[in-house]
């Protein structure tokens, strides 16, 4: 019995230390982006040049952001599945990028603007659904 009580408080201790060594403080600042453009409803075109712009909201994280990235890529079916990166990966400082509207109509556009960290930060997805847009017909259809 003494064993096992001595193996509980040993354990209690261990875990009272190691919460001073967790950062907690980037679960509750996480990362979030705000899409500026394209606006919600705005109807863009096959061969359009657009300028997608955001705001961004970093955790805190004990490292420089030039050791992470951010890029952005593109639904077709209002959020569900993201297969299309439309940007490099660039550095999380850059706030917009030019990009050519591909030939993919469709009325539920949705972007998200992701950033990651590797081994500071998991890649961390900000679906800006609440700004779904419309690539519309080629002109050529």
């Amino acid at each position: 019995m003494k064993t096992r009580g001595f193996v509980v408080t040993m354990f209690a201790v261990a875990l009272s230390f190691t919460a001073q060594f967790v950062d907690s403080s980037s679960a509750a600042s996480g990362y979030s982006a705000q899409l500026i453009s394209p606006t919600a409803g705005q109807v863009l075109y096959p061969g359009q040049q657009v300028r997608v712009e955001w705001e961004a909201l970093f955790p805190k994280l004990g490292v420089p952001l030039s050791w992470c990235e951010m890029e952005v890529f593109l639904s077709l079916d209002g959020g569900r599945t993201f297969n299309m990166c439309i940007s490099v990966s660039f550095d999380p400082k850059a706030t917009f990028f030019y990009w050519t509207v591909p030939n993919t109509p469709t009325n539920t556009a949705v972007l998200d603007v992701r950033f990651g960290c590797e081994q500071f930060y998991p890649e961390t997805p900000s679906v800006q659904s609440a700004s779904s847009f419309v690539i519309g017909q080629s002109a050529t259809q």
